[in-house]
C-alpha cells in the first residue's frame, strides 16, 4: 500500500487537533474541577465525558481481542464512515470504489463530501471479484468499501477475494462487519496486523441490541485510529452511551444467547418462508435478516403495513427487483408475519 501520509489529505496530516480540557487532564484523583467551564451542579451529567472512551475501549479490547489503540468509537458506524472520507479523500479529486448493491450510507457520505463513488456490480450470487474492483480504481482511488455480511443481500463476501484486494490495492480497504456476530466467518479484526491498509467496522446496533445508543466501532492500525481520533468532534460519544455500553459489556454472554436464539429463528423462518405461495426465492444469508424474492413486493409490503407489520421493500435496489428484506424478530413477531402471509391473496 501507499504510505499513510500519501493516503491522508495533506491538510488533515498537518492538522493540529483541538485539545479539550479532558484531553489535558484525564486522571480520577482530583476532586475539584475548575478547568472546563462546566456547571458544578447536576452531577454526573454536568461533566464532559471521556473524549477517548478509555474504560469502554479497554473492555471492548478484551472481547474483540485487539488493543485499545486499535479501536475508534463513534456516534454510530455512520460517523466512522463519514470520517474516513474526510480524512483520506480530497473533495472533487479522489474517488472510492464499492460493491453494488450494498449499504446506502457509503454513497451518501461520498456525495456529502464531494467524492466520486464508483459502483462495481455483484454477480448473480451476490459475490465480487477483487480484479474487477481493482480495474475500477485508479491513482486517485483512496478507499474500497465492502460489507460482509452484505446489506441488503445478507451473504458473506468471499474471504479469498477480500484478502486478494488487501494484498493488491494501494489504498485502504474498509470491511463493514455490522452483522458479523450472526456469521460463521471469523472477523477480519484478527488480520489487522498483517494488513495495515485494513479498516473493520462493527456496531452495537445489531447483536448487542443497542441501536438506540448510537455506538459504532472501527478497528485499524493505531496510526489510522490516530488520524480518525484527530478529526472527530472532541466529545463525540456521550457519557450515557459510554455507561450503557459498559453495562452491556458485562452482559457479553447474554448477548451470545440472543444471537443463538436469532440464528435458530432464522433457520425456522427460512424453512417456513419456502412454503409460502407468494415466495419465489430465498437468498442465502449470514446475517440477522434474509432477502426473499416474492410475487409482488410492493403489493405484499402494502398488505403487511395494513396488518401493522413492517418489513423492507428493496425493489428499488440493484439486483433486488421484487425483493423484501425480512429482519428476524422474536418468535411471536415472526409468527405474526408468517400468519399474515399465509392469508395473503394476490
Amino acid at each position: 500500500m501507499k504510505s499513510l501520509k500519501e493516503l491522508t489529505r495533506p491538510n488533515i496530516w498537518a492538522l493540529k487537533p483541538y485539545s479539550s480540557a479532558r484531553d489535558e487532564y484525564s486522571g480520577k484523583e482530583a476532586s475539584v474541577f475548575l478547568d472546563a467551564n462546566e456547571n458544578p451542579y447536576n452531577t454526573p451529567n454536568n461533566r464532559y465525558p471521556d473524549p477517548l472512551q478509555r474504560e469502554l475501549k479497554d473492555m471492548i479490547a478484551l472481547v474483540k481481542k485487539v488493543t485499545p489503540e486499535q479501536i475508534f468509537l463513534g456516534n454510530g458506524s455512520d460517523e466512522a464512515i463519514d470520517l474516513v472520507f474526510r480524512a483520506f479523500c480530497r473533495p472533487g479529486i479522489d474517488n472510492v470504489v464499492a460493491i453494488d448493491p450494498t449499504y446506502g450510507m457509503y454513497q451518501v457520505c461520498a456525495d456529502v463530501n464531494d467524492v466520486e463513488y464508483r459502483k462495481v456490480l455483484l454477480d448473480d450470487t451476490f459475490q465480487f471479484k477483487a480484479d474487477e474492483l481493482l480495474a475500477a480504481s485508479d491513482e486517485n482511488t483512496k478507499l474500497i468499501f465492502l460489507c460482509s455480511p452484505n446489506n441488503p443481500t445478507g451473504n458473506n463476501l468471499c474471504r479469498k477475494e477480500i484478502l486478494t484486494l488487501l494484498e493488491k490495492f494501494q489504498g485502504l480497504v474498509i470491511v463493514d462487519e455490522a452483522y458479523i456476530d450472526f456469521s460463521d466467518e471469523p472477523s477480519l479484526t484478527g488480520d489487522l496486523k498483517q494488513y495495515p491498509n485494513l479498516i473493520v467496522f462493527q456496531t452495537f446496533s445489531k447483536a448487542w441490541g443497542c441501536a438506540a445508543i448510537r455506538l459504532g466501532m472501527a478497528f485499524a492500525s493505531p496510526d489510522i485510529i490516530g488520524i480518525l481520533s484527530k478529526i472527530k468532534y472532541p466529545y463525540n460519544v456521550n457519557r450515557l452511551t459510554q455507561q450503557e455500553a459498559i453495562q452491556m459489556m458485562h452482559k457479553h454472554y447474554e448477548v451470545q444467547r440472543w444471537v443463538q436464539s436469532l440464528l435458530n429463528e432464522r433457520e425456522r423462518m427460512i424453512k417456513e418462508f419456502a412454503k409460502l405461495s407468494c415466495c419465489t426465492h430465498i437468498y442465502p444469508t449470514d446475517a440477522n435478516f434474509f432477502l426473499t424474492k416474492v410475487c409482488n413486493a410492493k403489493a405484499i409490503y402494502d398488505y403487511l403495513v395494513e396488518k401493522g407489520i413492517i418489513v423492507r421493500n428493496r425493489s428499488g435496489i440493484t439486483l433486488c427487483q421484487d425483493c423484501l428484506r425480512i429482519t428476524i424478530g422474536t418468535r411471536p413477531e415472526n409468527d405474526a408475519l408468517l400468519e399474515a402471509l399465509r392469508k395473503y391473496k394476490p
